[in-house]
């Protein structure tokens, strides 16, 4: 399946993900993008007044691929050791959609013409929307790195968002994905070495209290996530599940001649209506909430990671010390434990600076966004509960959707053709 140019401009998600504060003088966003096959190609278009470019307007084409090795590239450079990187965005995954779509063309004859349409139609939104918040994802890396005064100002963040031609990144490959699981291993159990056996103690409270609430706060958060998703695909489930009894019910409404036939319509009606208002409060739910837990999950991972290098640089700093303290015991070489002394120690203290402003801004960008996006998920899950079915139904249609209402919630409860 191919997503056209302007695919993933309509309601993408990526100024309710984070609320930006940066001037005028450098805007980017992601003015069109199309998907082809497993590879998605993001047209990155750039205003700026800044004399380091050539031109004010000027866009260029990238892939995921590149995307990455631009968040690397910020993670490997030790001028940033004291900041927060923005998470990189995650790989475009079509996969689960095209599958279900290949699998539905493949089906059985068992299933009417009225709900392969609606499946169809079900599948094909399921699949523009992950687009779209693709697009949004990696529109919006890019957008807090051209809003944050530091980051902006890299040579390797020009030559991305300027530079017409293919960077020439590749993917990695098998040895390197599995050389980043190994350094990551190696960092908890450094960090654990560190705030553990060594008995390292923090010098000061901010960075103690945060630590402790990150730690926790991504722990709650990551679970939060996790049930969020629970929640959204059950109303997701429930509106597919919706799908056969609205065409069962057309089916018996175009068969009977006697009086039930308008009652059968009416419930058919009936059902597709709650099929739709199912299938948006999914939608908004995973809009609103599930991709805004999902994002500050990685930022906080990210905001764990400065924590780390921070508390790195100061055990860096507590053994210059001690080296220094042993070579002024034995008269030998202090002149080069000085010197290393006094680099470990304005290491710690330039982390220290910028990290403490870091975690300030990461809070009231948190805050704010999480806000944002739950008062706008309460007004539309109000605007929902307000949606009622037609009242034009004769008794019997009423009775018999009483009837329908409950077998659904039973059948729903217990878990439908292997849903949980």
């Amino acid at each position: 399946m191919e997503v056209h140019p302007e695919a993933g401009k309509e309601g993408k998600p990526s100024c309710a993900l984070v609320e930006l504060q940066g001037d005028s003088s450098l805007q980017v966003e992601i003015s069109d993008a199309v998907s082809e096959r497993d590879k998605v190609k993001f047209t990155v278009q750039t205003k700026s007044c800044l004399p380091h470019f050539a031109q004010t307007e000027f866009s260029v084409v990238r892939q995921h691929e590149e995307f990455i090795w631009l968040h690397d590239a910020y993670v490997e450079n030790e001028e940033y050791a004291g900041l927060i990187i923005p998470p990189a965005p995650p790989r475009p995954d079509f996969e689960a959609s095209r599958e279900k779509l290949q699998k539905l063309g493949e089906g059985d004859s068992s299933v009417t013409r009225e709900e392969f349409a609606k499946m169809k139609q079900e599948l094909e939104a399921e699949y523009l929307a992950i687009f779209k918040k693709t697009v949004a994802m990696h529109e919006v890396f890019l957008q807090r790195l051209a809003a944050h005064p530091t980051l902006r100002r890299d040579h390797n963040f020009f030559v991305f968002l300027e530079y017409g031609q293919d960077l020439s990144v590749r993917g990695k490959n098998r040895k390197e994905l599995l050389g980043g699981f190994l350094r990551n291993i190696v960092k908890s159990a450094d960090e654990a070495l560190i705030t553990g056996m060594s008995g390292l103690k923090e010098v000061d409270d901010f960075f103690e209290h945060e630590r402790t609430f990150l730690l926790e706060y991504h722990t709650r958060i990551r679970d939060a996530c996790l049930r969020a998703d629970r929640v959204m695909r059950s109303h997701k489930c429930l509106a597919d599940d919706y799908i056969p009894i609205s065409a069962a019910l057309s089916s018996l409404g175009t068969q009977e001649v006697n009086q039930l036939r308008t009652s059968f319509l009416k419930l058919a009606e009936l059902f597709e209506r709650l099929r739709k208002l199912e299938g948006r409060v999914a939608s908004d739910e995973d809009l609103k909430l599930s991709d805004m837990l999902r994002y500050y999950m990685r930022d906080s991972q990210a905001a764990k990671d400065l924590l780390y290098r921070r508390l790195r640089a100061l055990a860096d700093y507590e053994n210059a010390n001690k080296a220094l303290d042993k070579a002024r015991t034995r008269n030998r070489e202090v002149r080069p434990a000085e010197s290393h002394q006094q680099l470990c120690c304005q290491r710690f203290e330039r982390l220290s600076d910028s990290a403490k402003q870091e975690l300030m801004d990461f809070k009231s960008r948190r805050v704010s966004s999480f806000r944002k996006n739950l008062i706008e998920l309460a007004e539309l899950e109000l605007k929902h509960a307000k949606v009622t079915p037609p009242t034009s139904h004769p008794p019997q249609a009423r009775g018999y959707a009483c009837m329908c209402m409950c077998v659904c919630g039973c059948v729903h409860a217990h878990g439908v053709r292997g849903h949980p």
